[in-house]
């Protein structure tokens, strides 16, 4: 398996910030690990040329930040992006199947296009409105799909992947039902982009409350190999109010995804200087 990461990170890689608003500065140029599948590569190149594509995460950024969220922009689907595809590589190697190549069957590198596809595209929507954005996300997606896949695919293959890309991208709404493993691990890999104050849960910004205050108690997230299950989710927090980020929102992400078989949950508490409630939580 490719040497992918291991722990989350959240630190983004242009001028030490969230790209917002017009994509006029440096662009962050999305990463994830490829070496072994050649389609994808190309697919991340087409990915890093394309400008509408940069600027609708930046757009997508600038409603969050006029909702006080947290970010939806490049940093972001990076994250999600090597995140769902270290479950599903992680899930491939136990025993999975994807759907791609359970019922096309196309290859486990075609499958891996779906999930960094769904992965970069869940959020675009969020550029018209953050209201309906799963939708809005399926008909701003369509068209750049195509485009990205025109180099890579014939029409066939490449009409297939895109409907596969967007089941996963309308999947990581609130109560999707994914019908494959490629989207569950889109939807799993999106709840895990926590670390460090990094929460998928809105919050005024600045402001005191269980949702600020637990978002600020993630201190990281690493996806590593399981042992009552293939992969377990491992999440440090520095006090017990990050309980509140494990139950709200990976919770209800897991659940219904697809990966329960797969996926074990263990939140632990590091440190000495807070009073533990707990040791260890697993789902």
């Amino acid at each position: 398996m490719d040497d992918v990461l291991g722990e989350i990170s959240a630190k983004p890689t242009v001028g030490g910030a969230t790209v917002v608003g017009l994509a006029t500065g440096p662009h962050l140029e999305i990463r994830v690990p490829a070496r072994h599948n050649p389609k994808l590569r190309q697919l991340v190149a087409e990915v890093n040329a394309d400008q509408q594509l940069y600027q609708l995460w930046c757009s997508a950024n600038t409603n969050a930040n006029r909702l006080d969220m947290s970010d939806h922009g490049p940093v972001h689907v990076q994250i999600v992006a090597n995140t769902s595809l270290r479950l599903f590589r992680m899930i491939v190697e136990s025993g999975g199947v994807s759907g791609v190549v359970h019922d096309y069957g196309l290859a486990v590198s075609d499958a891996e296009i779906v999930v960094v596809l769904g992965a970069l595209l869940h959020d675009v929507g969020m550029a018209i409105h953050r209201s309906e954005h799963e939708t809005y996300s399926l008909i701003v997606a369509t068209p750049v799909i195509g485009r990205l896949l025109a180099p890579i695919y014939e029409e066939t293959e490449r009409t297939a992947l895109t409907s596969e890309a967007l089941h996963a991208i309308i999947g990581h709404r609130a109560g999707g039902h994914p019908l494959t493993l490629e989207a569950g691990a889109v939807r799993v890999g999106d709840a895990l982009d926590m670390s460090q104050g990094r929460s998928r849960i809105p919050y005024q910004a600045g402001q005191i409350n269980i949702h600020s205050v637990s978002a600020a108690a993630i201190e990281k997230v690493a996806i590593l190999p399981g042992i009552a299950k293939p992969v377990k989710i491992e999440i440090t927090m520095t006090n017990s109010a990050g309980i509140y980020q494990v139950d709200e929102l990976l919770r209800d992400k897991l659940q219904g995804s697809g990966l329960e078989p797969y996926v074990e949950v263990e939140a632990r508490i590091e440190g000495i200087c807070e009073k533990k409630l707990f040791d260890v939580v697993k789902l």
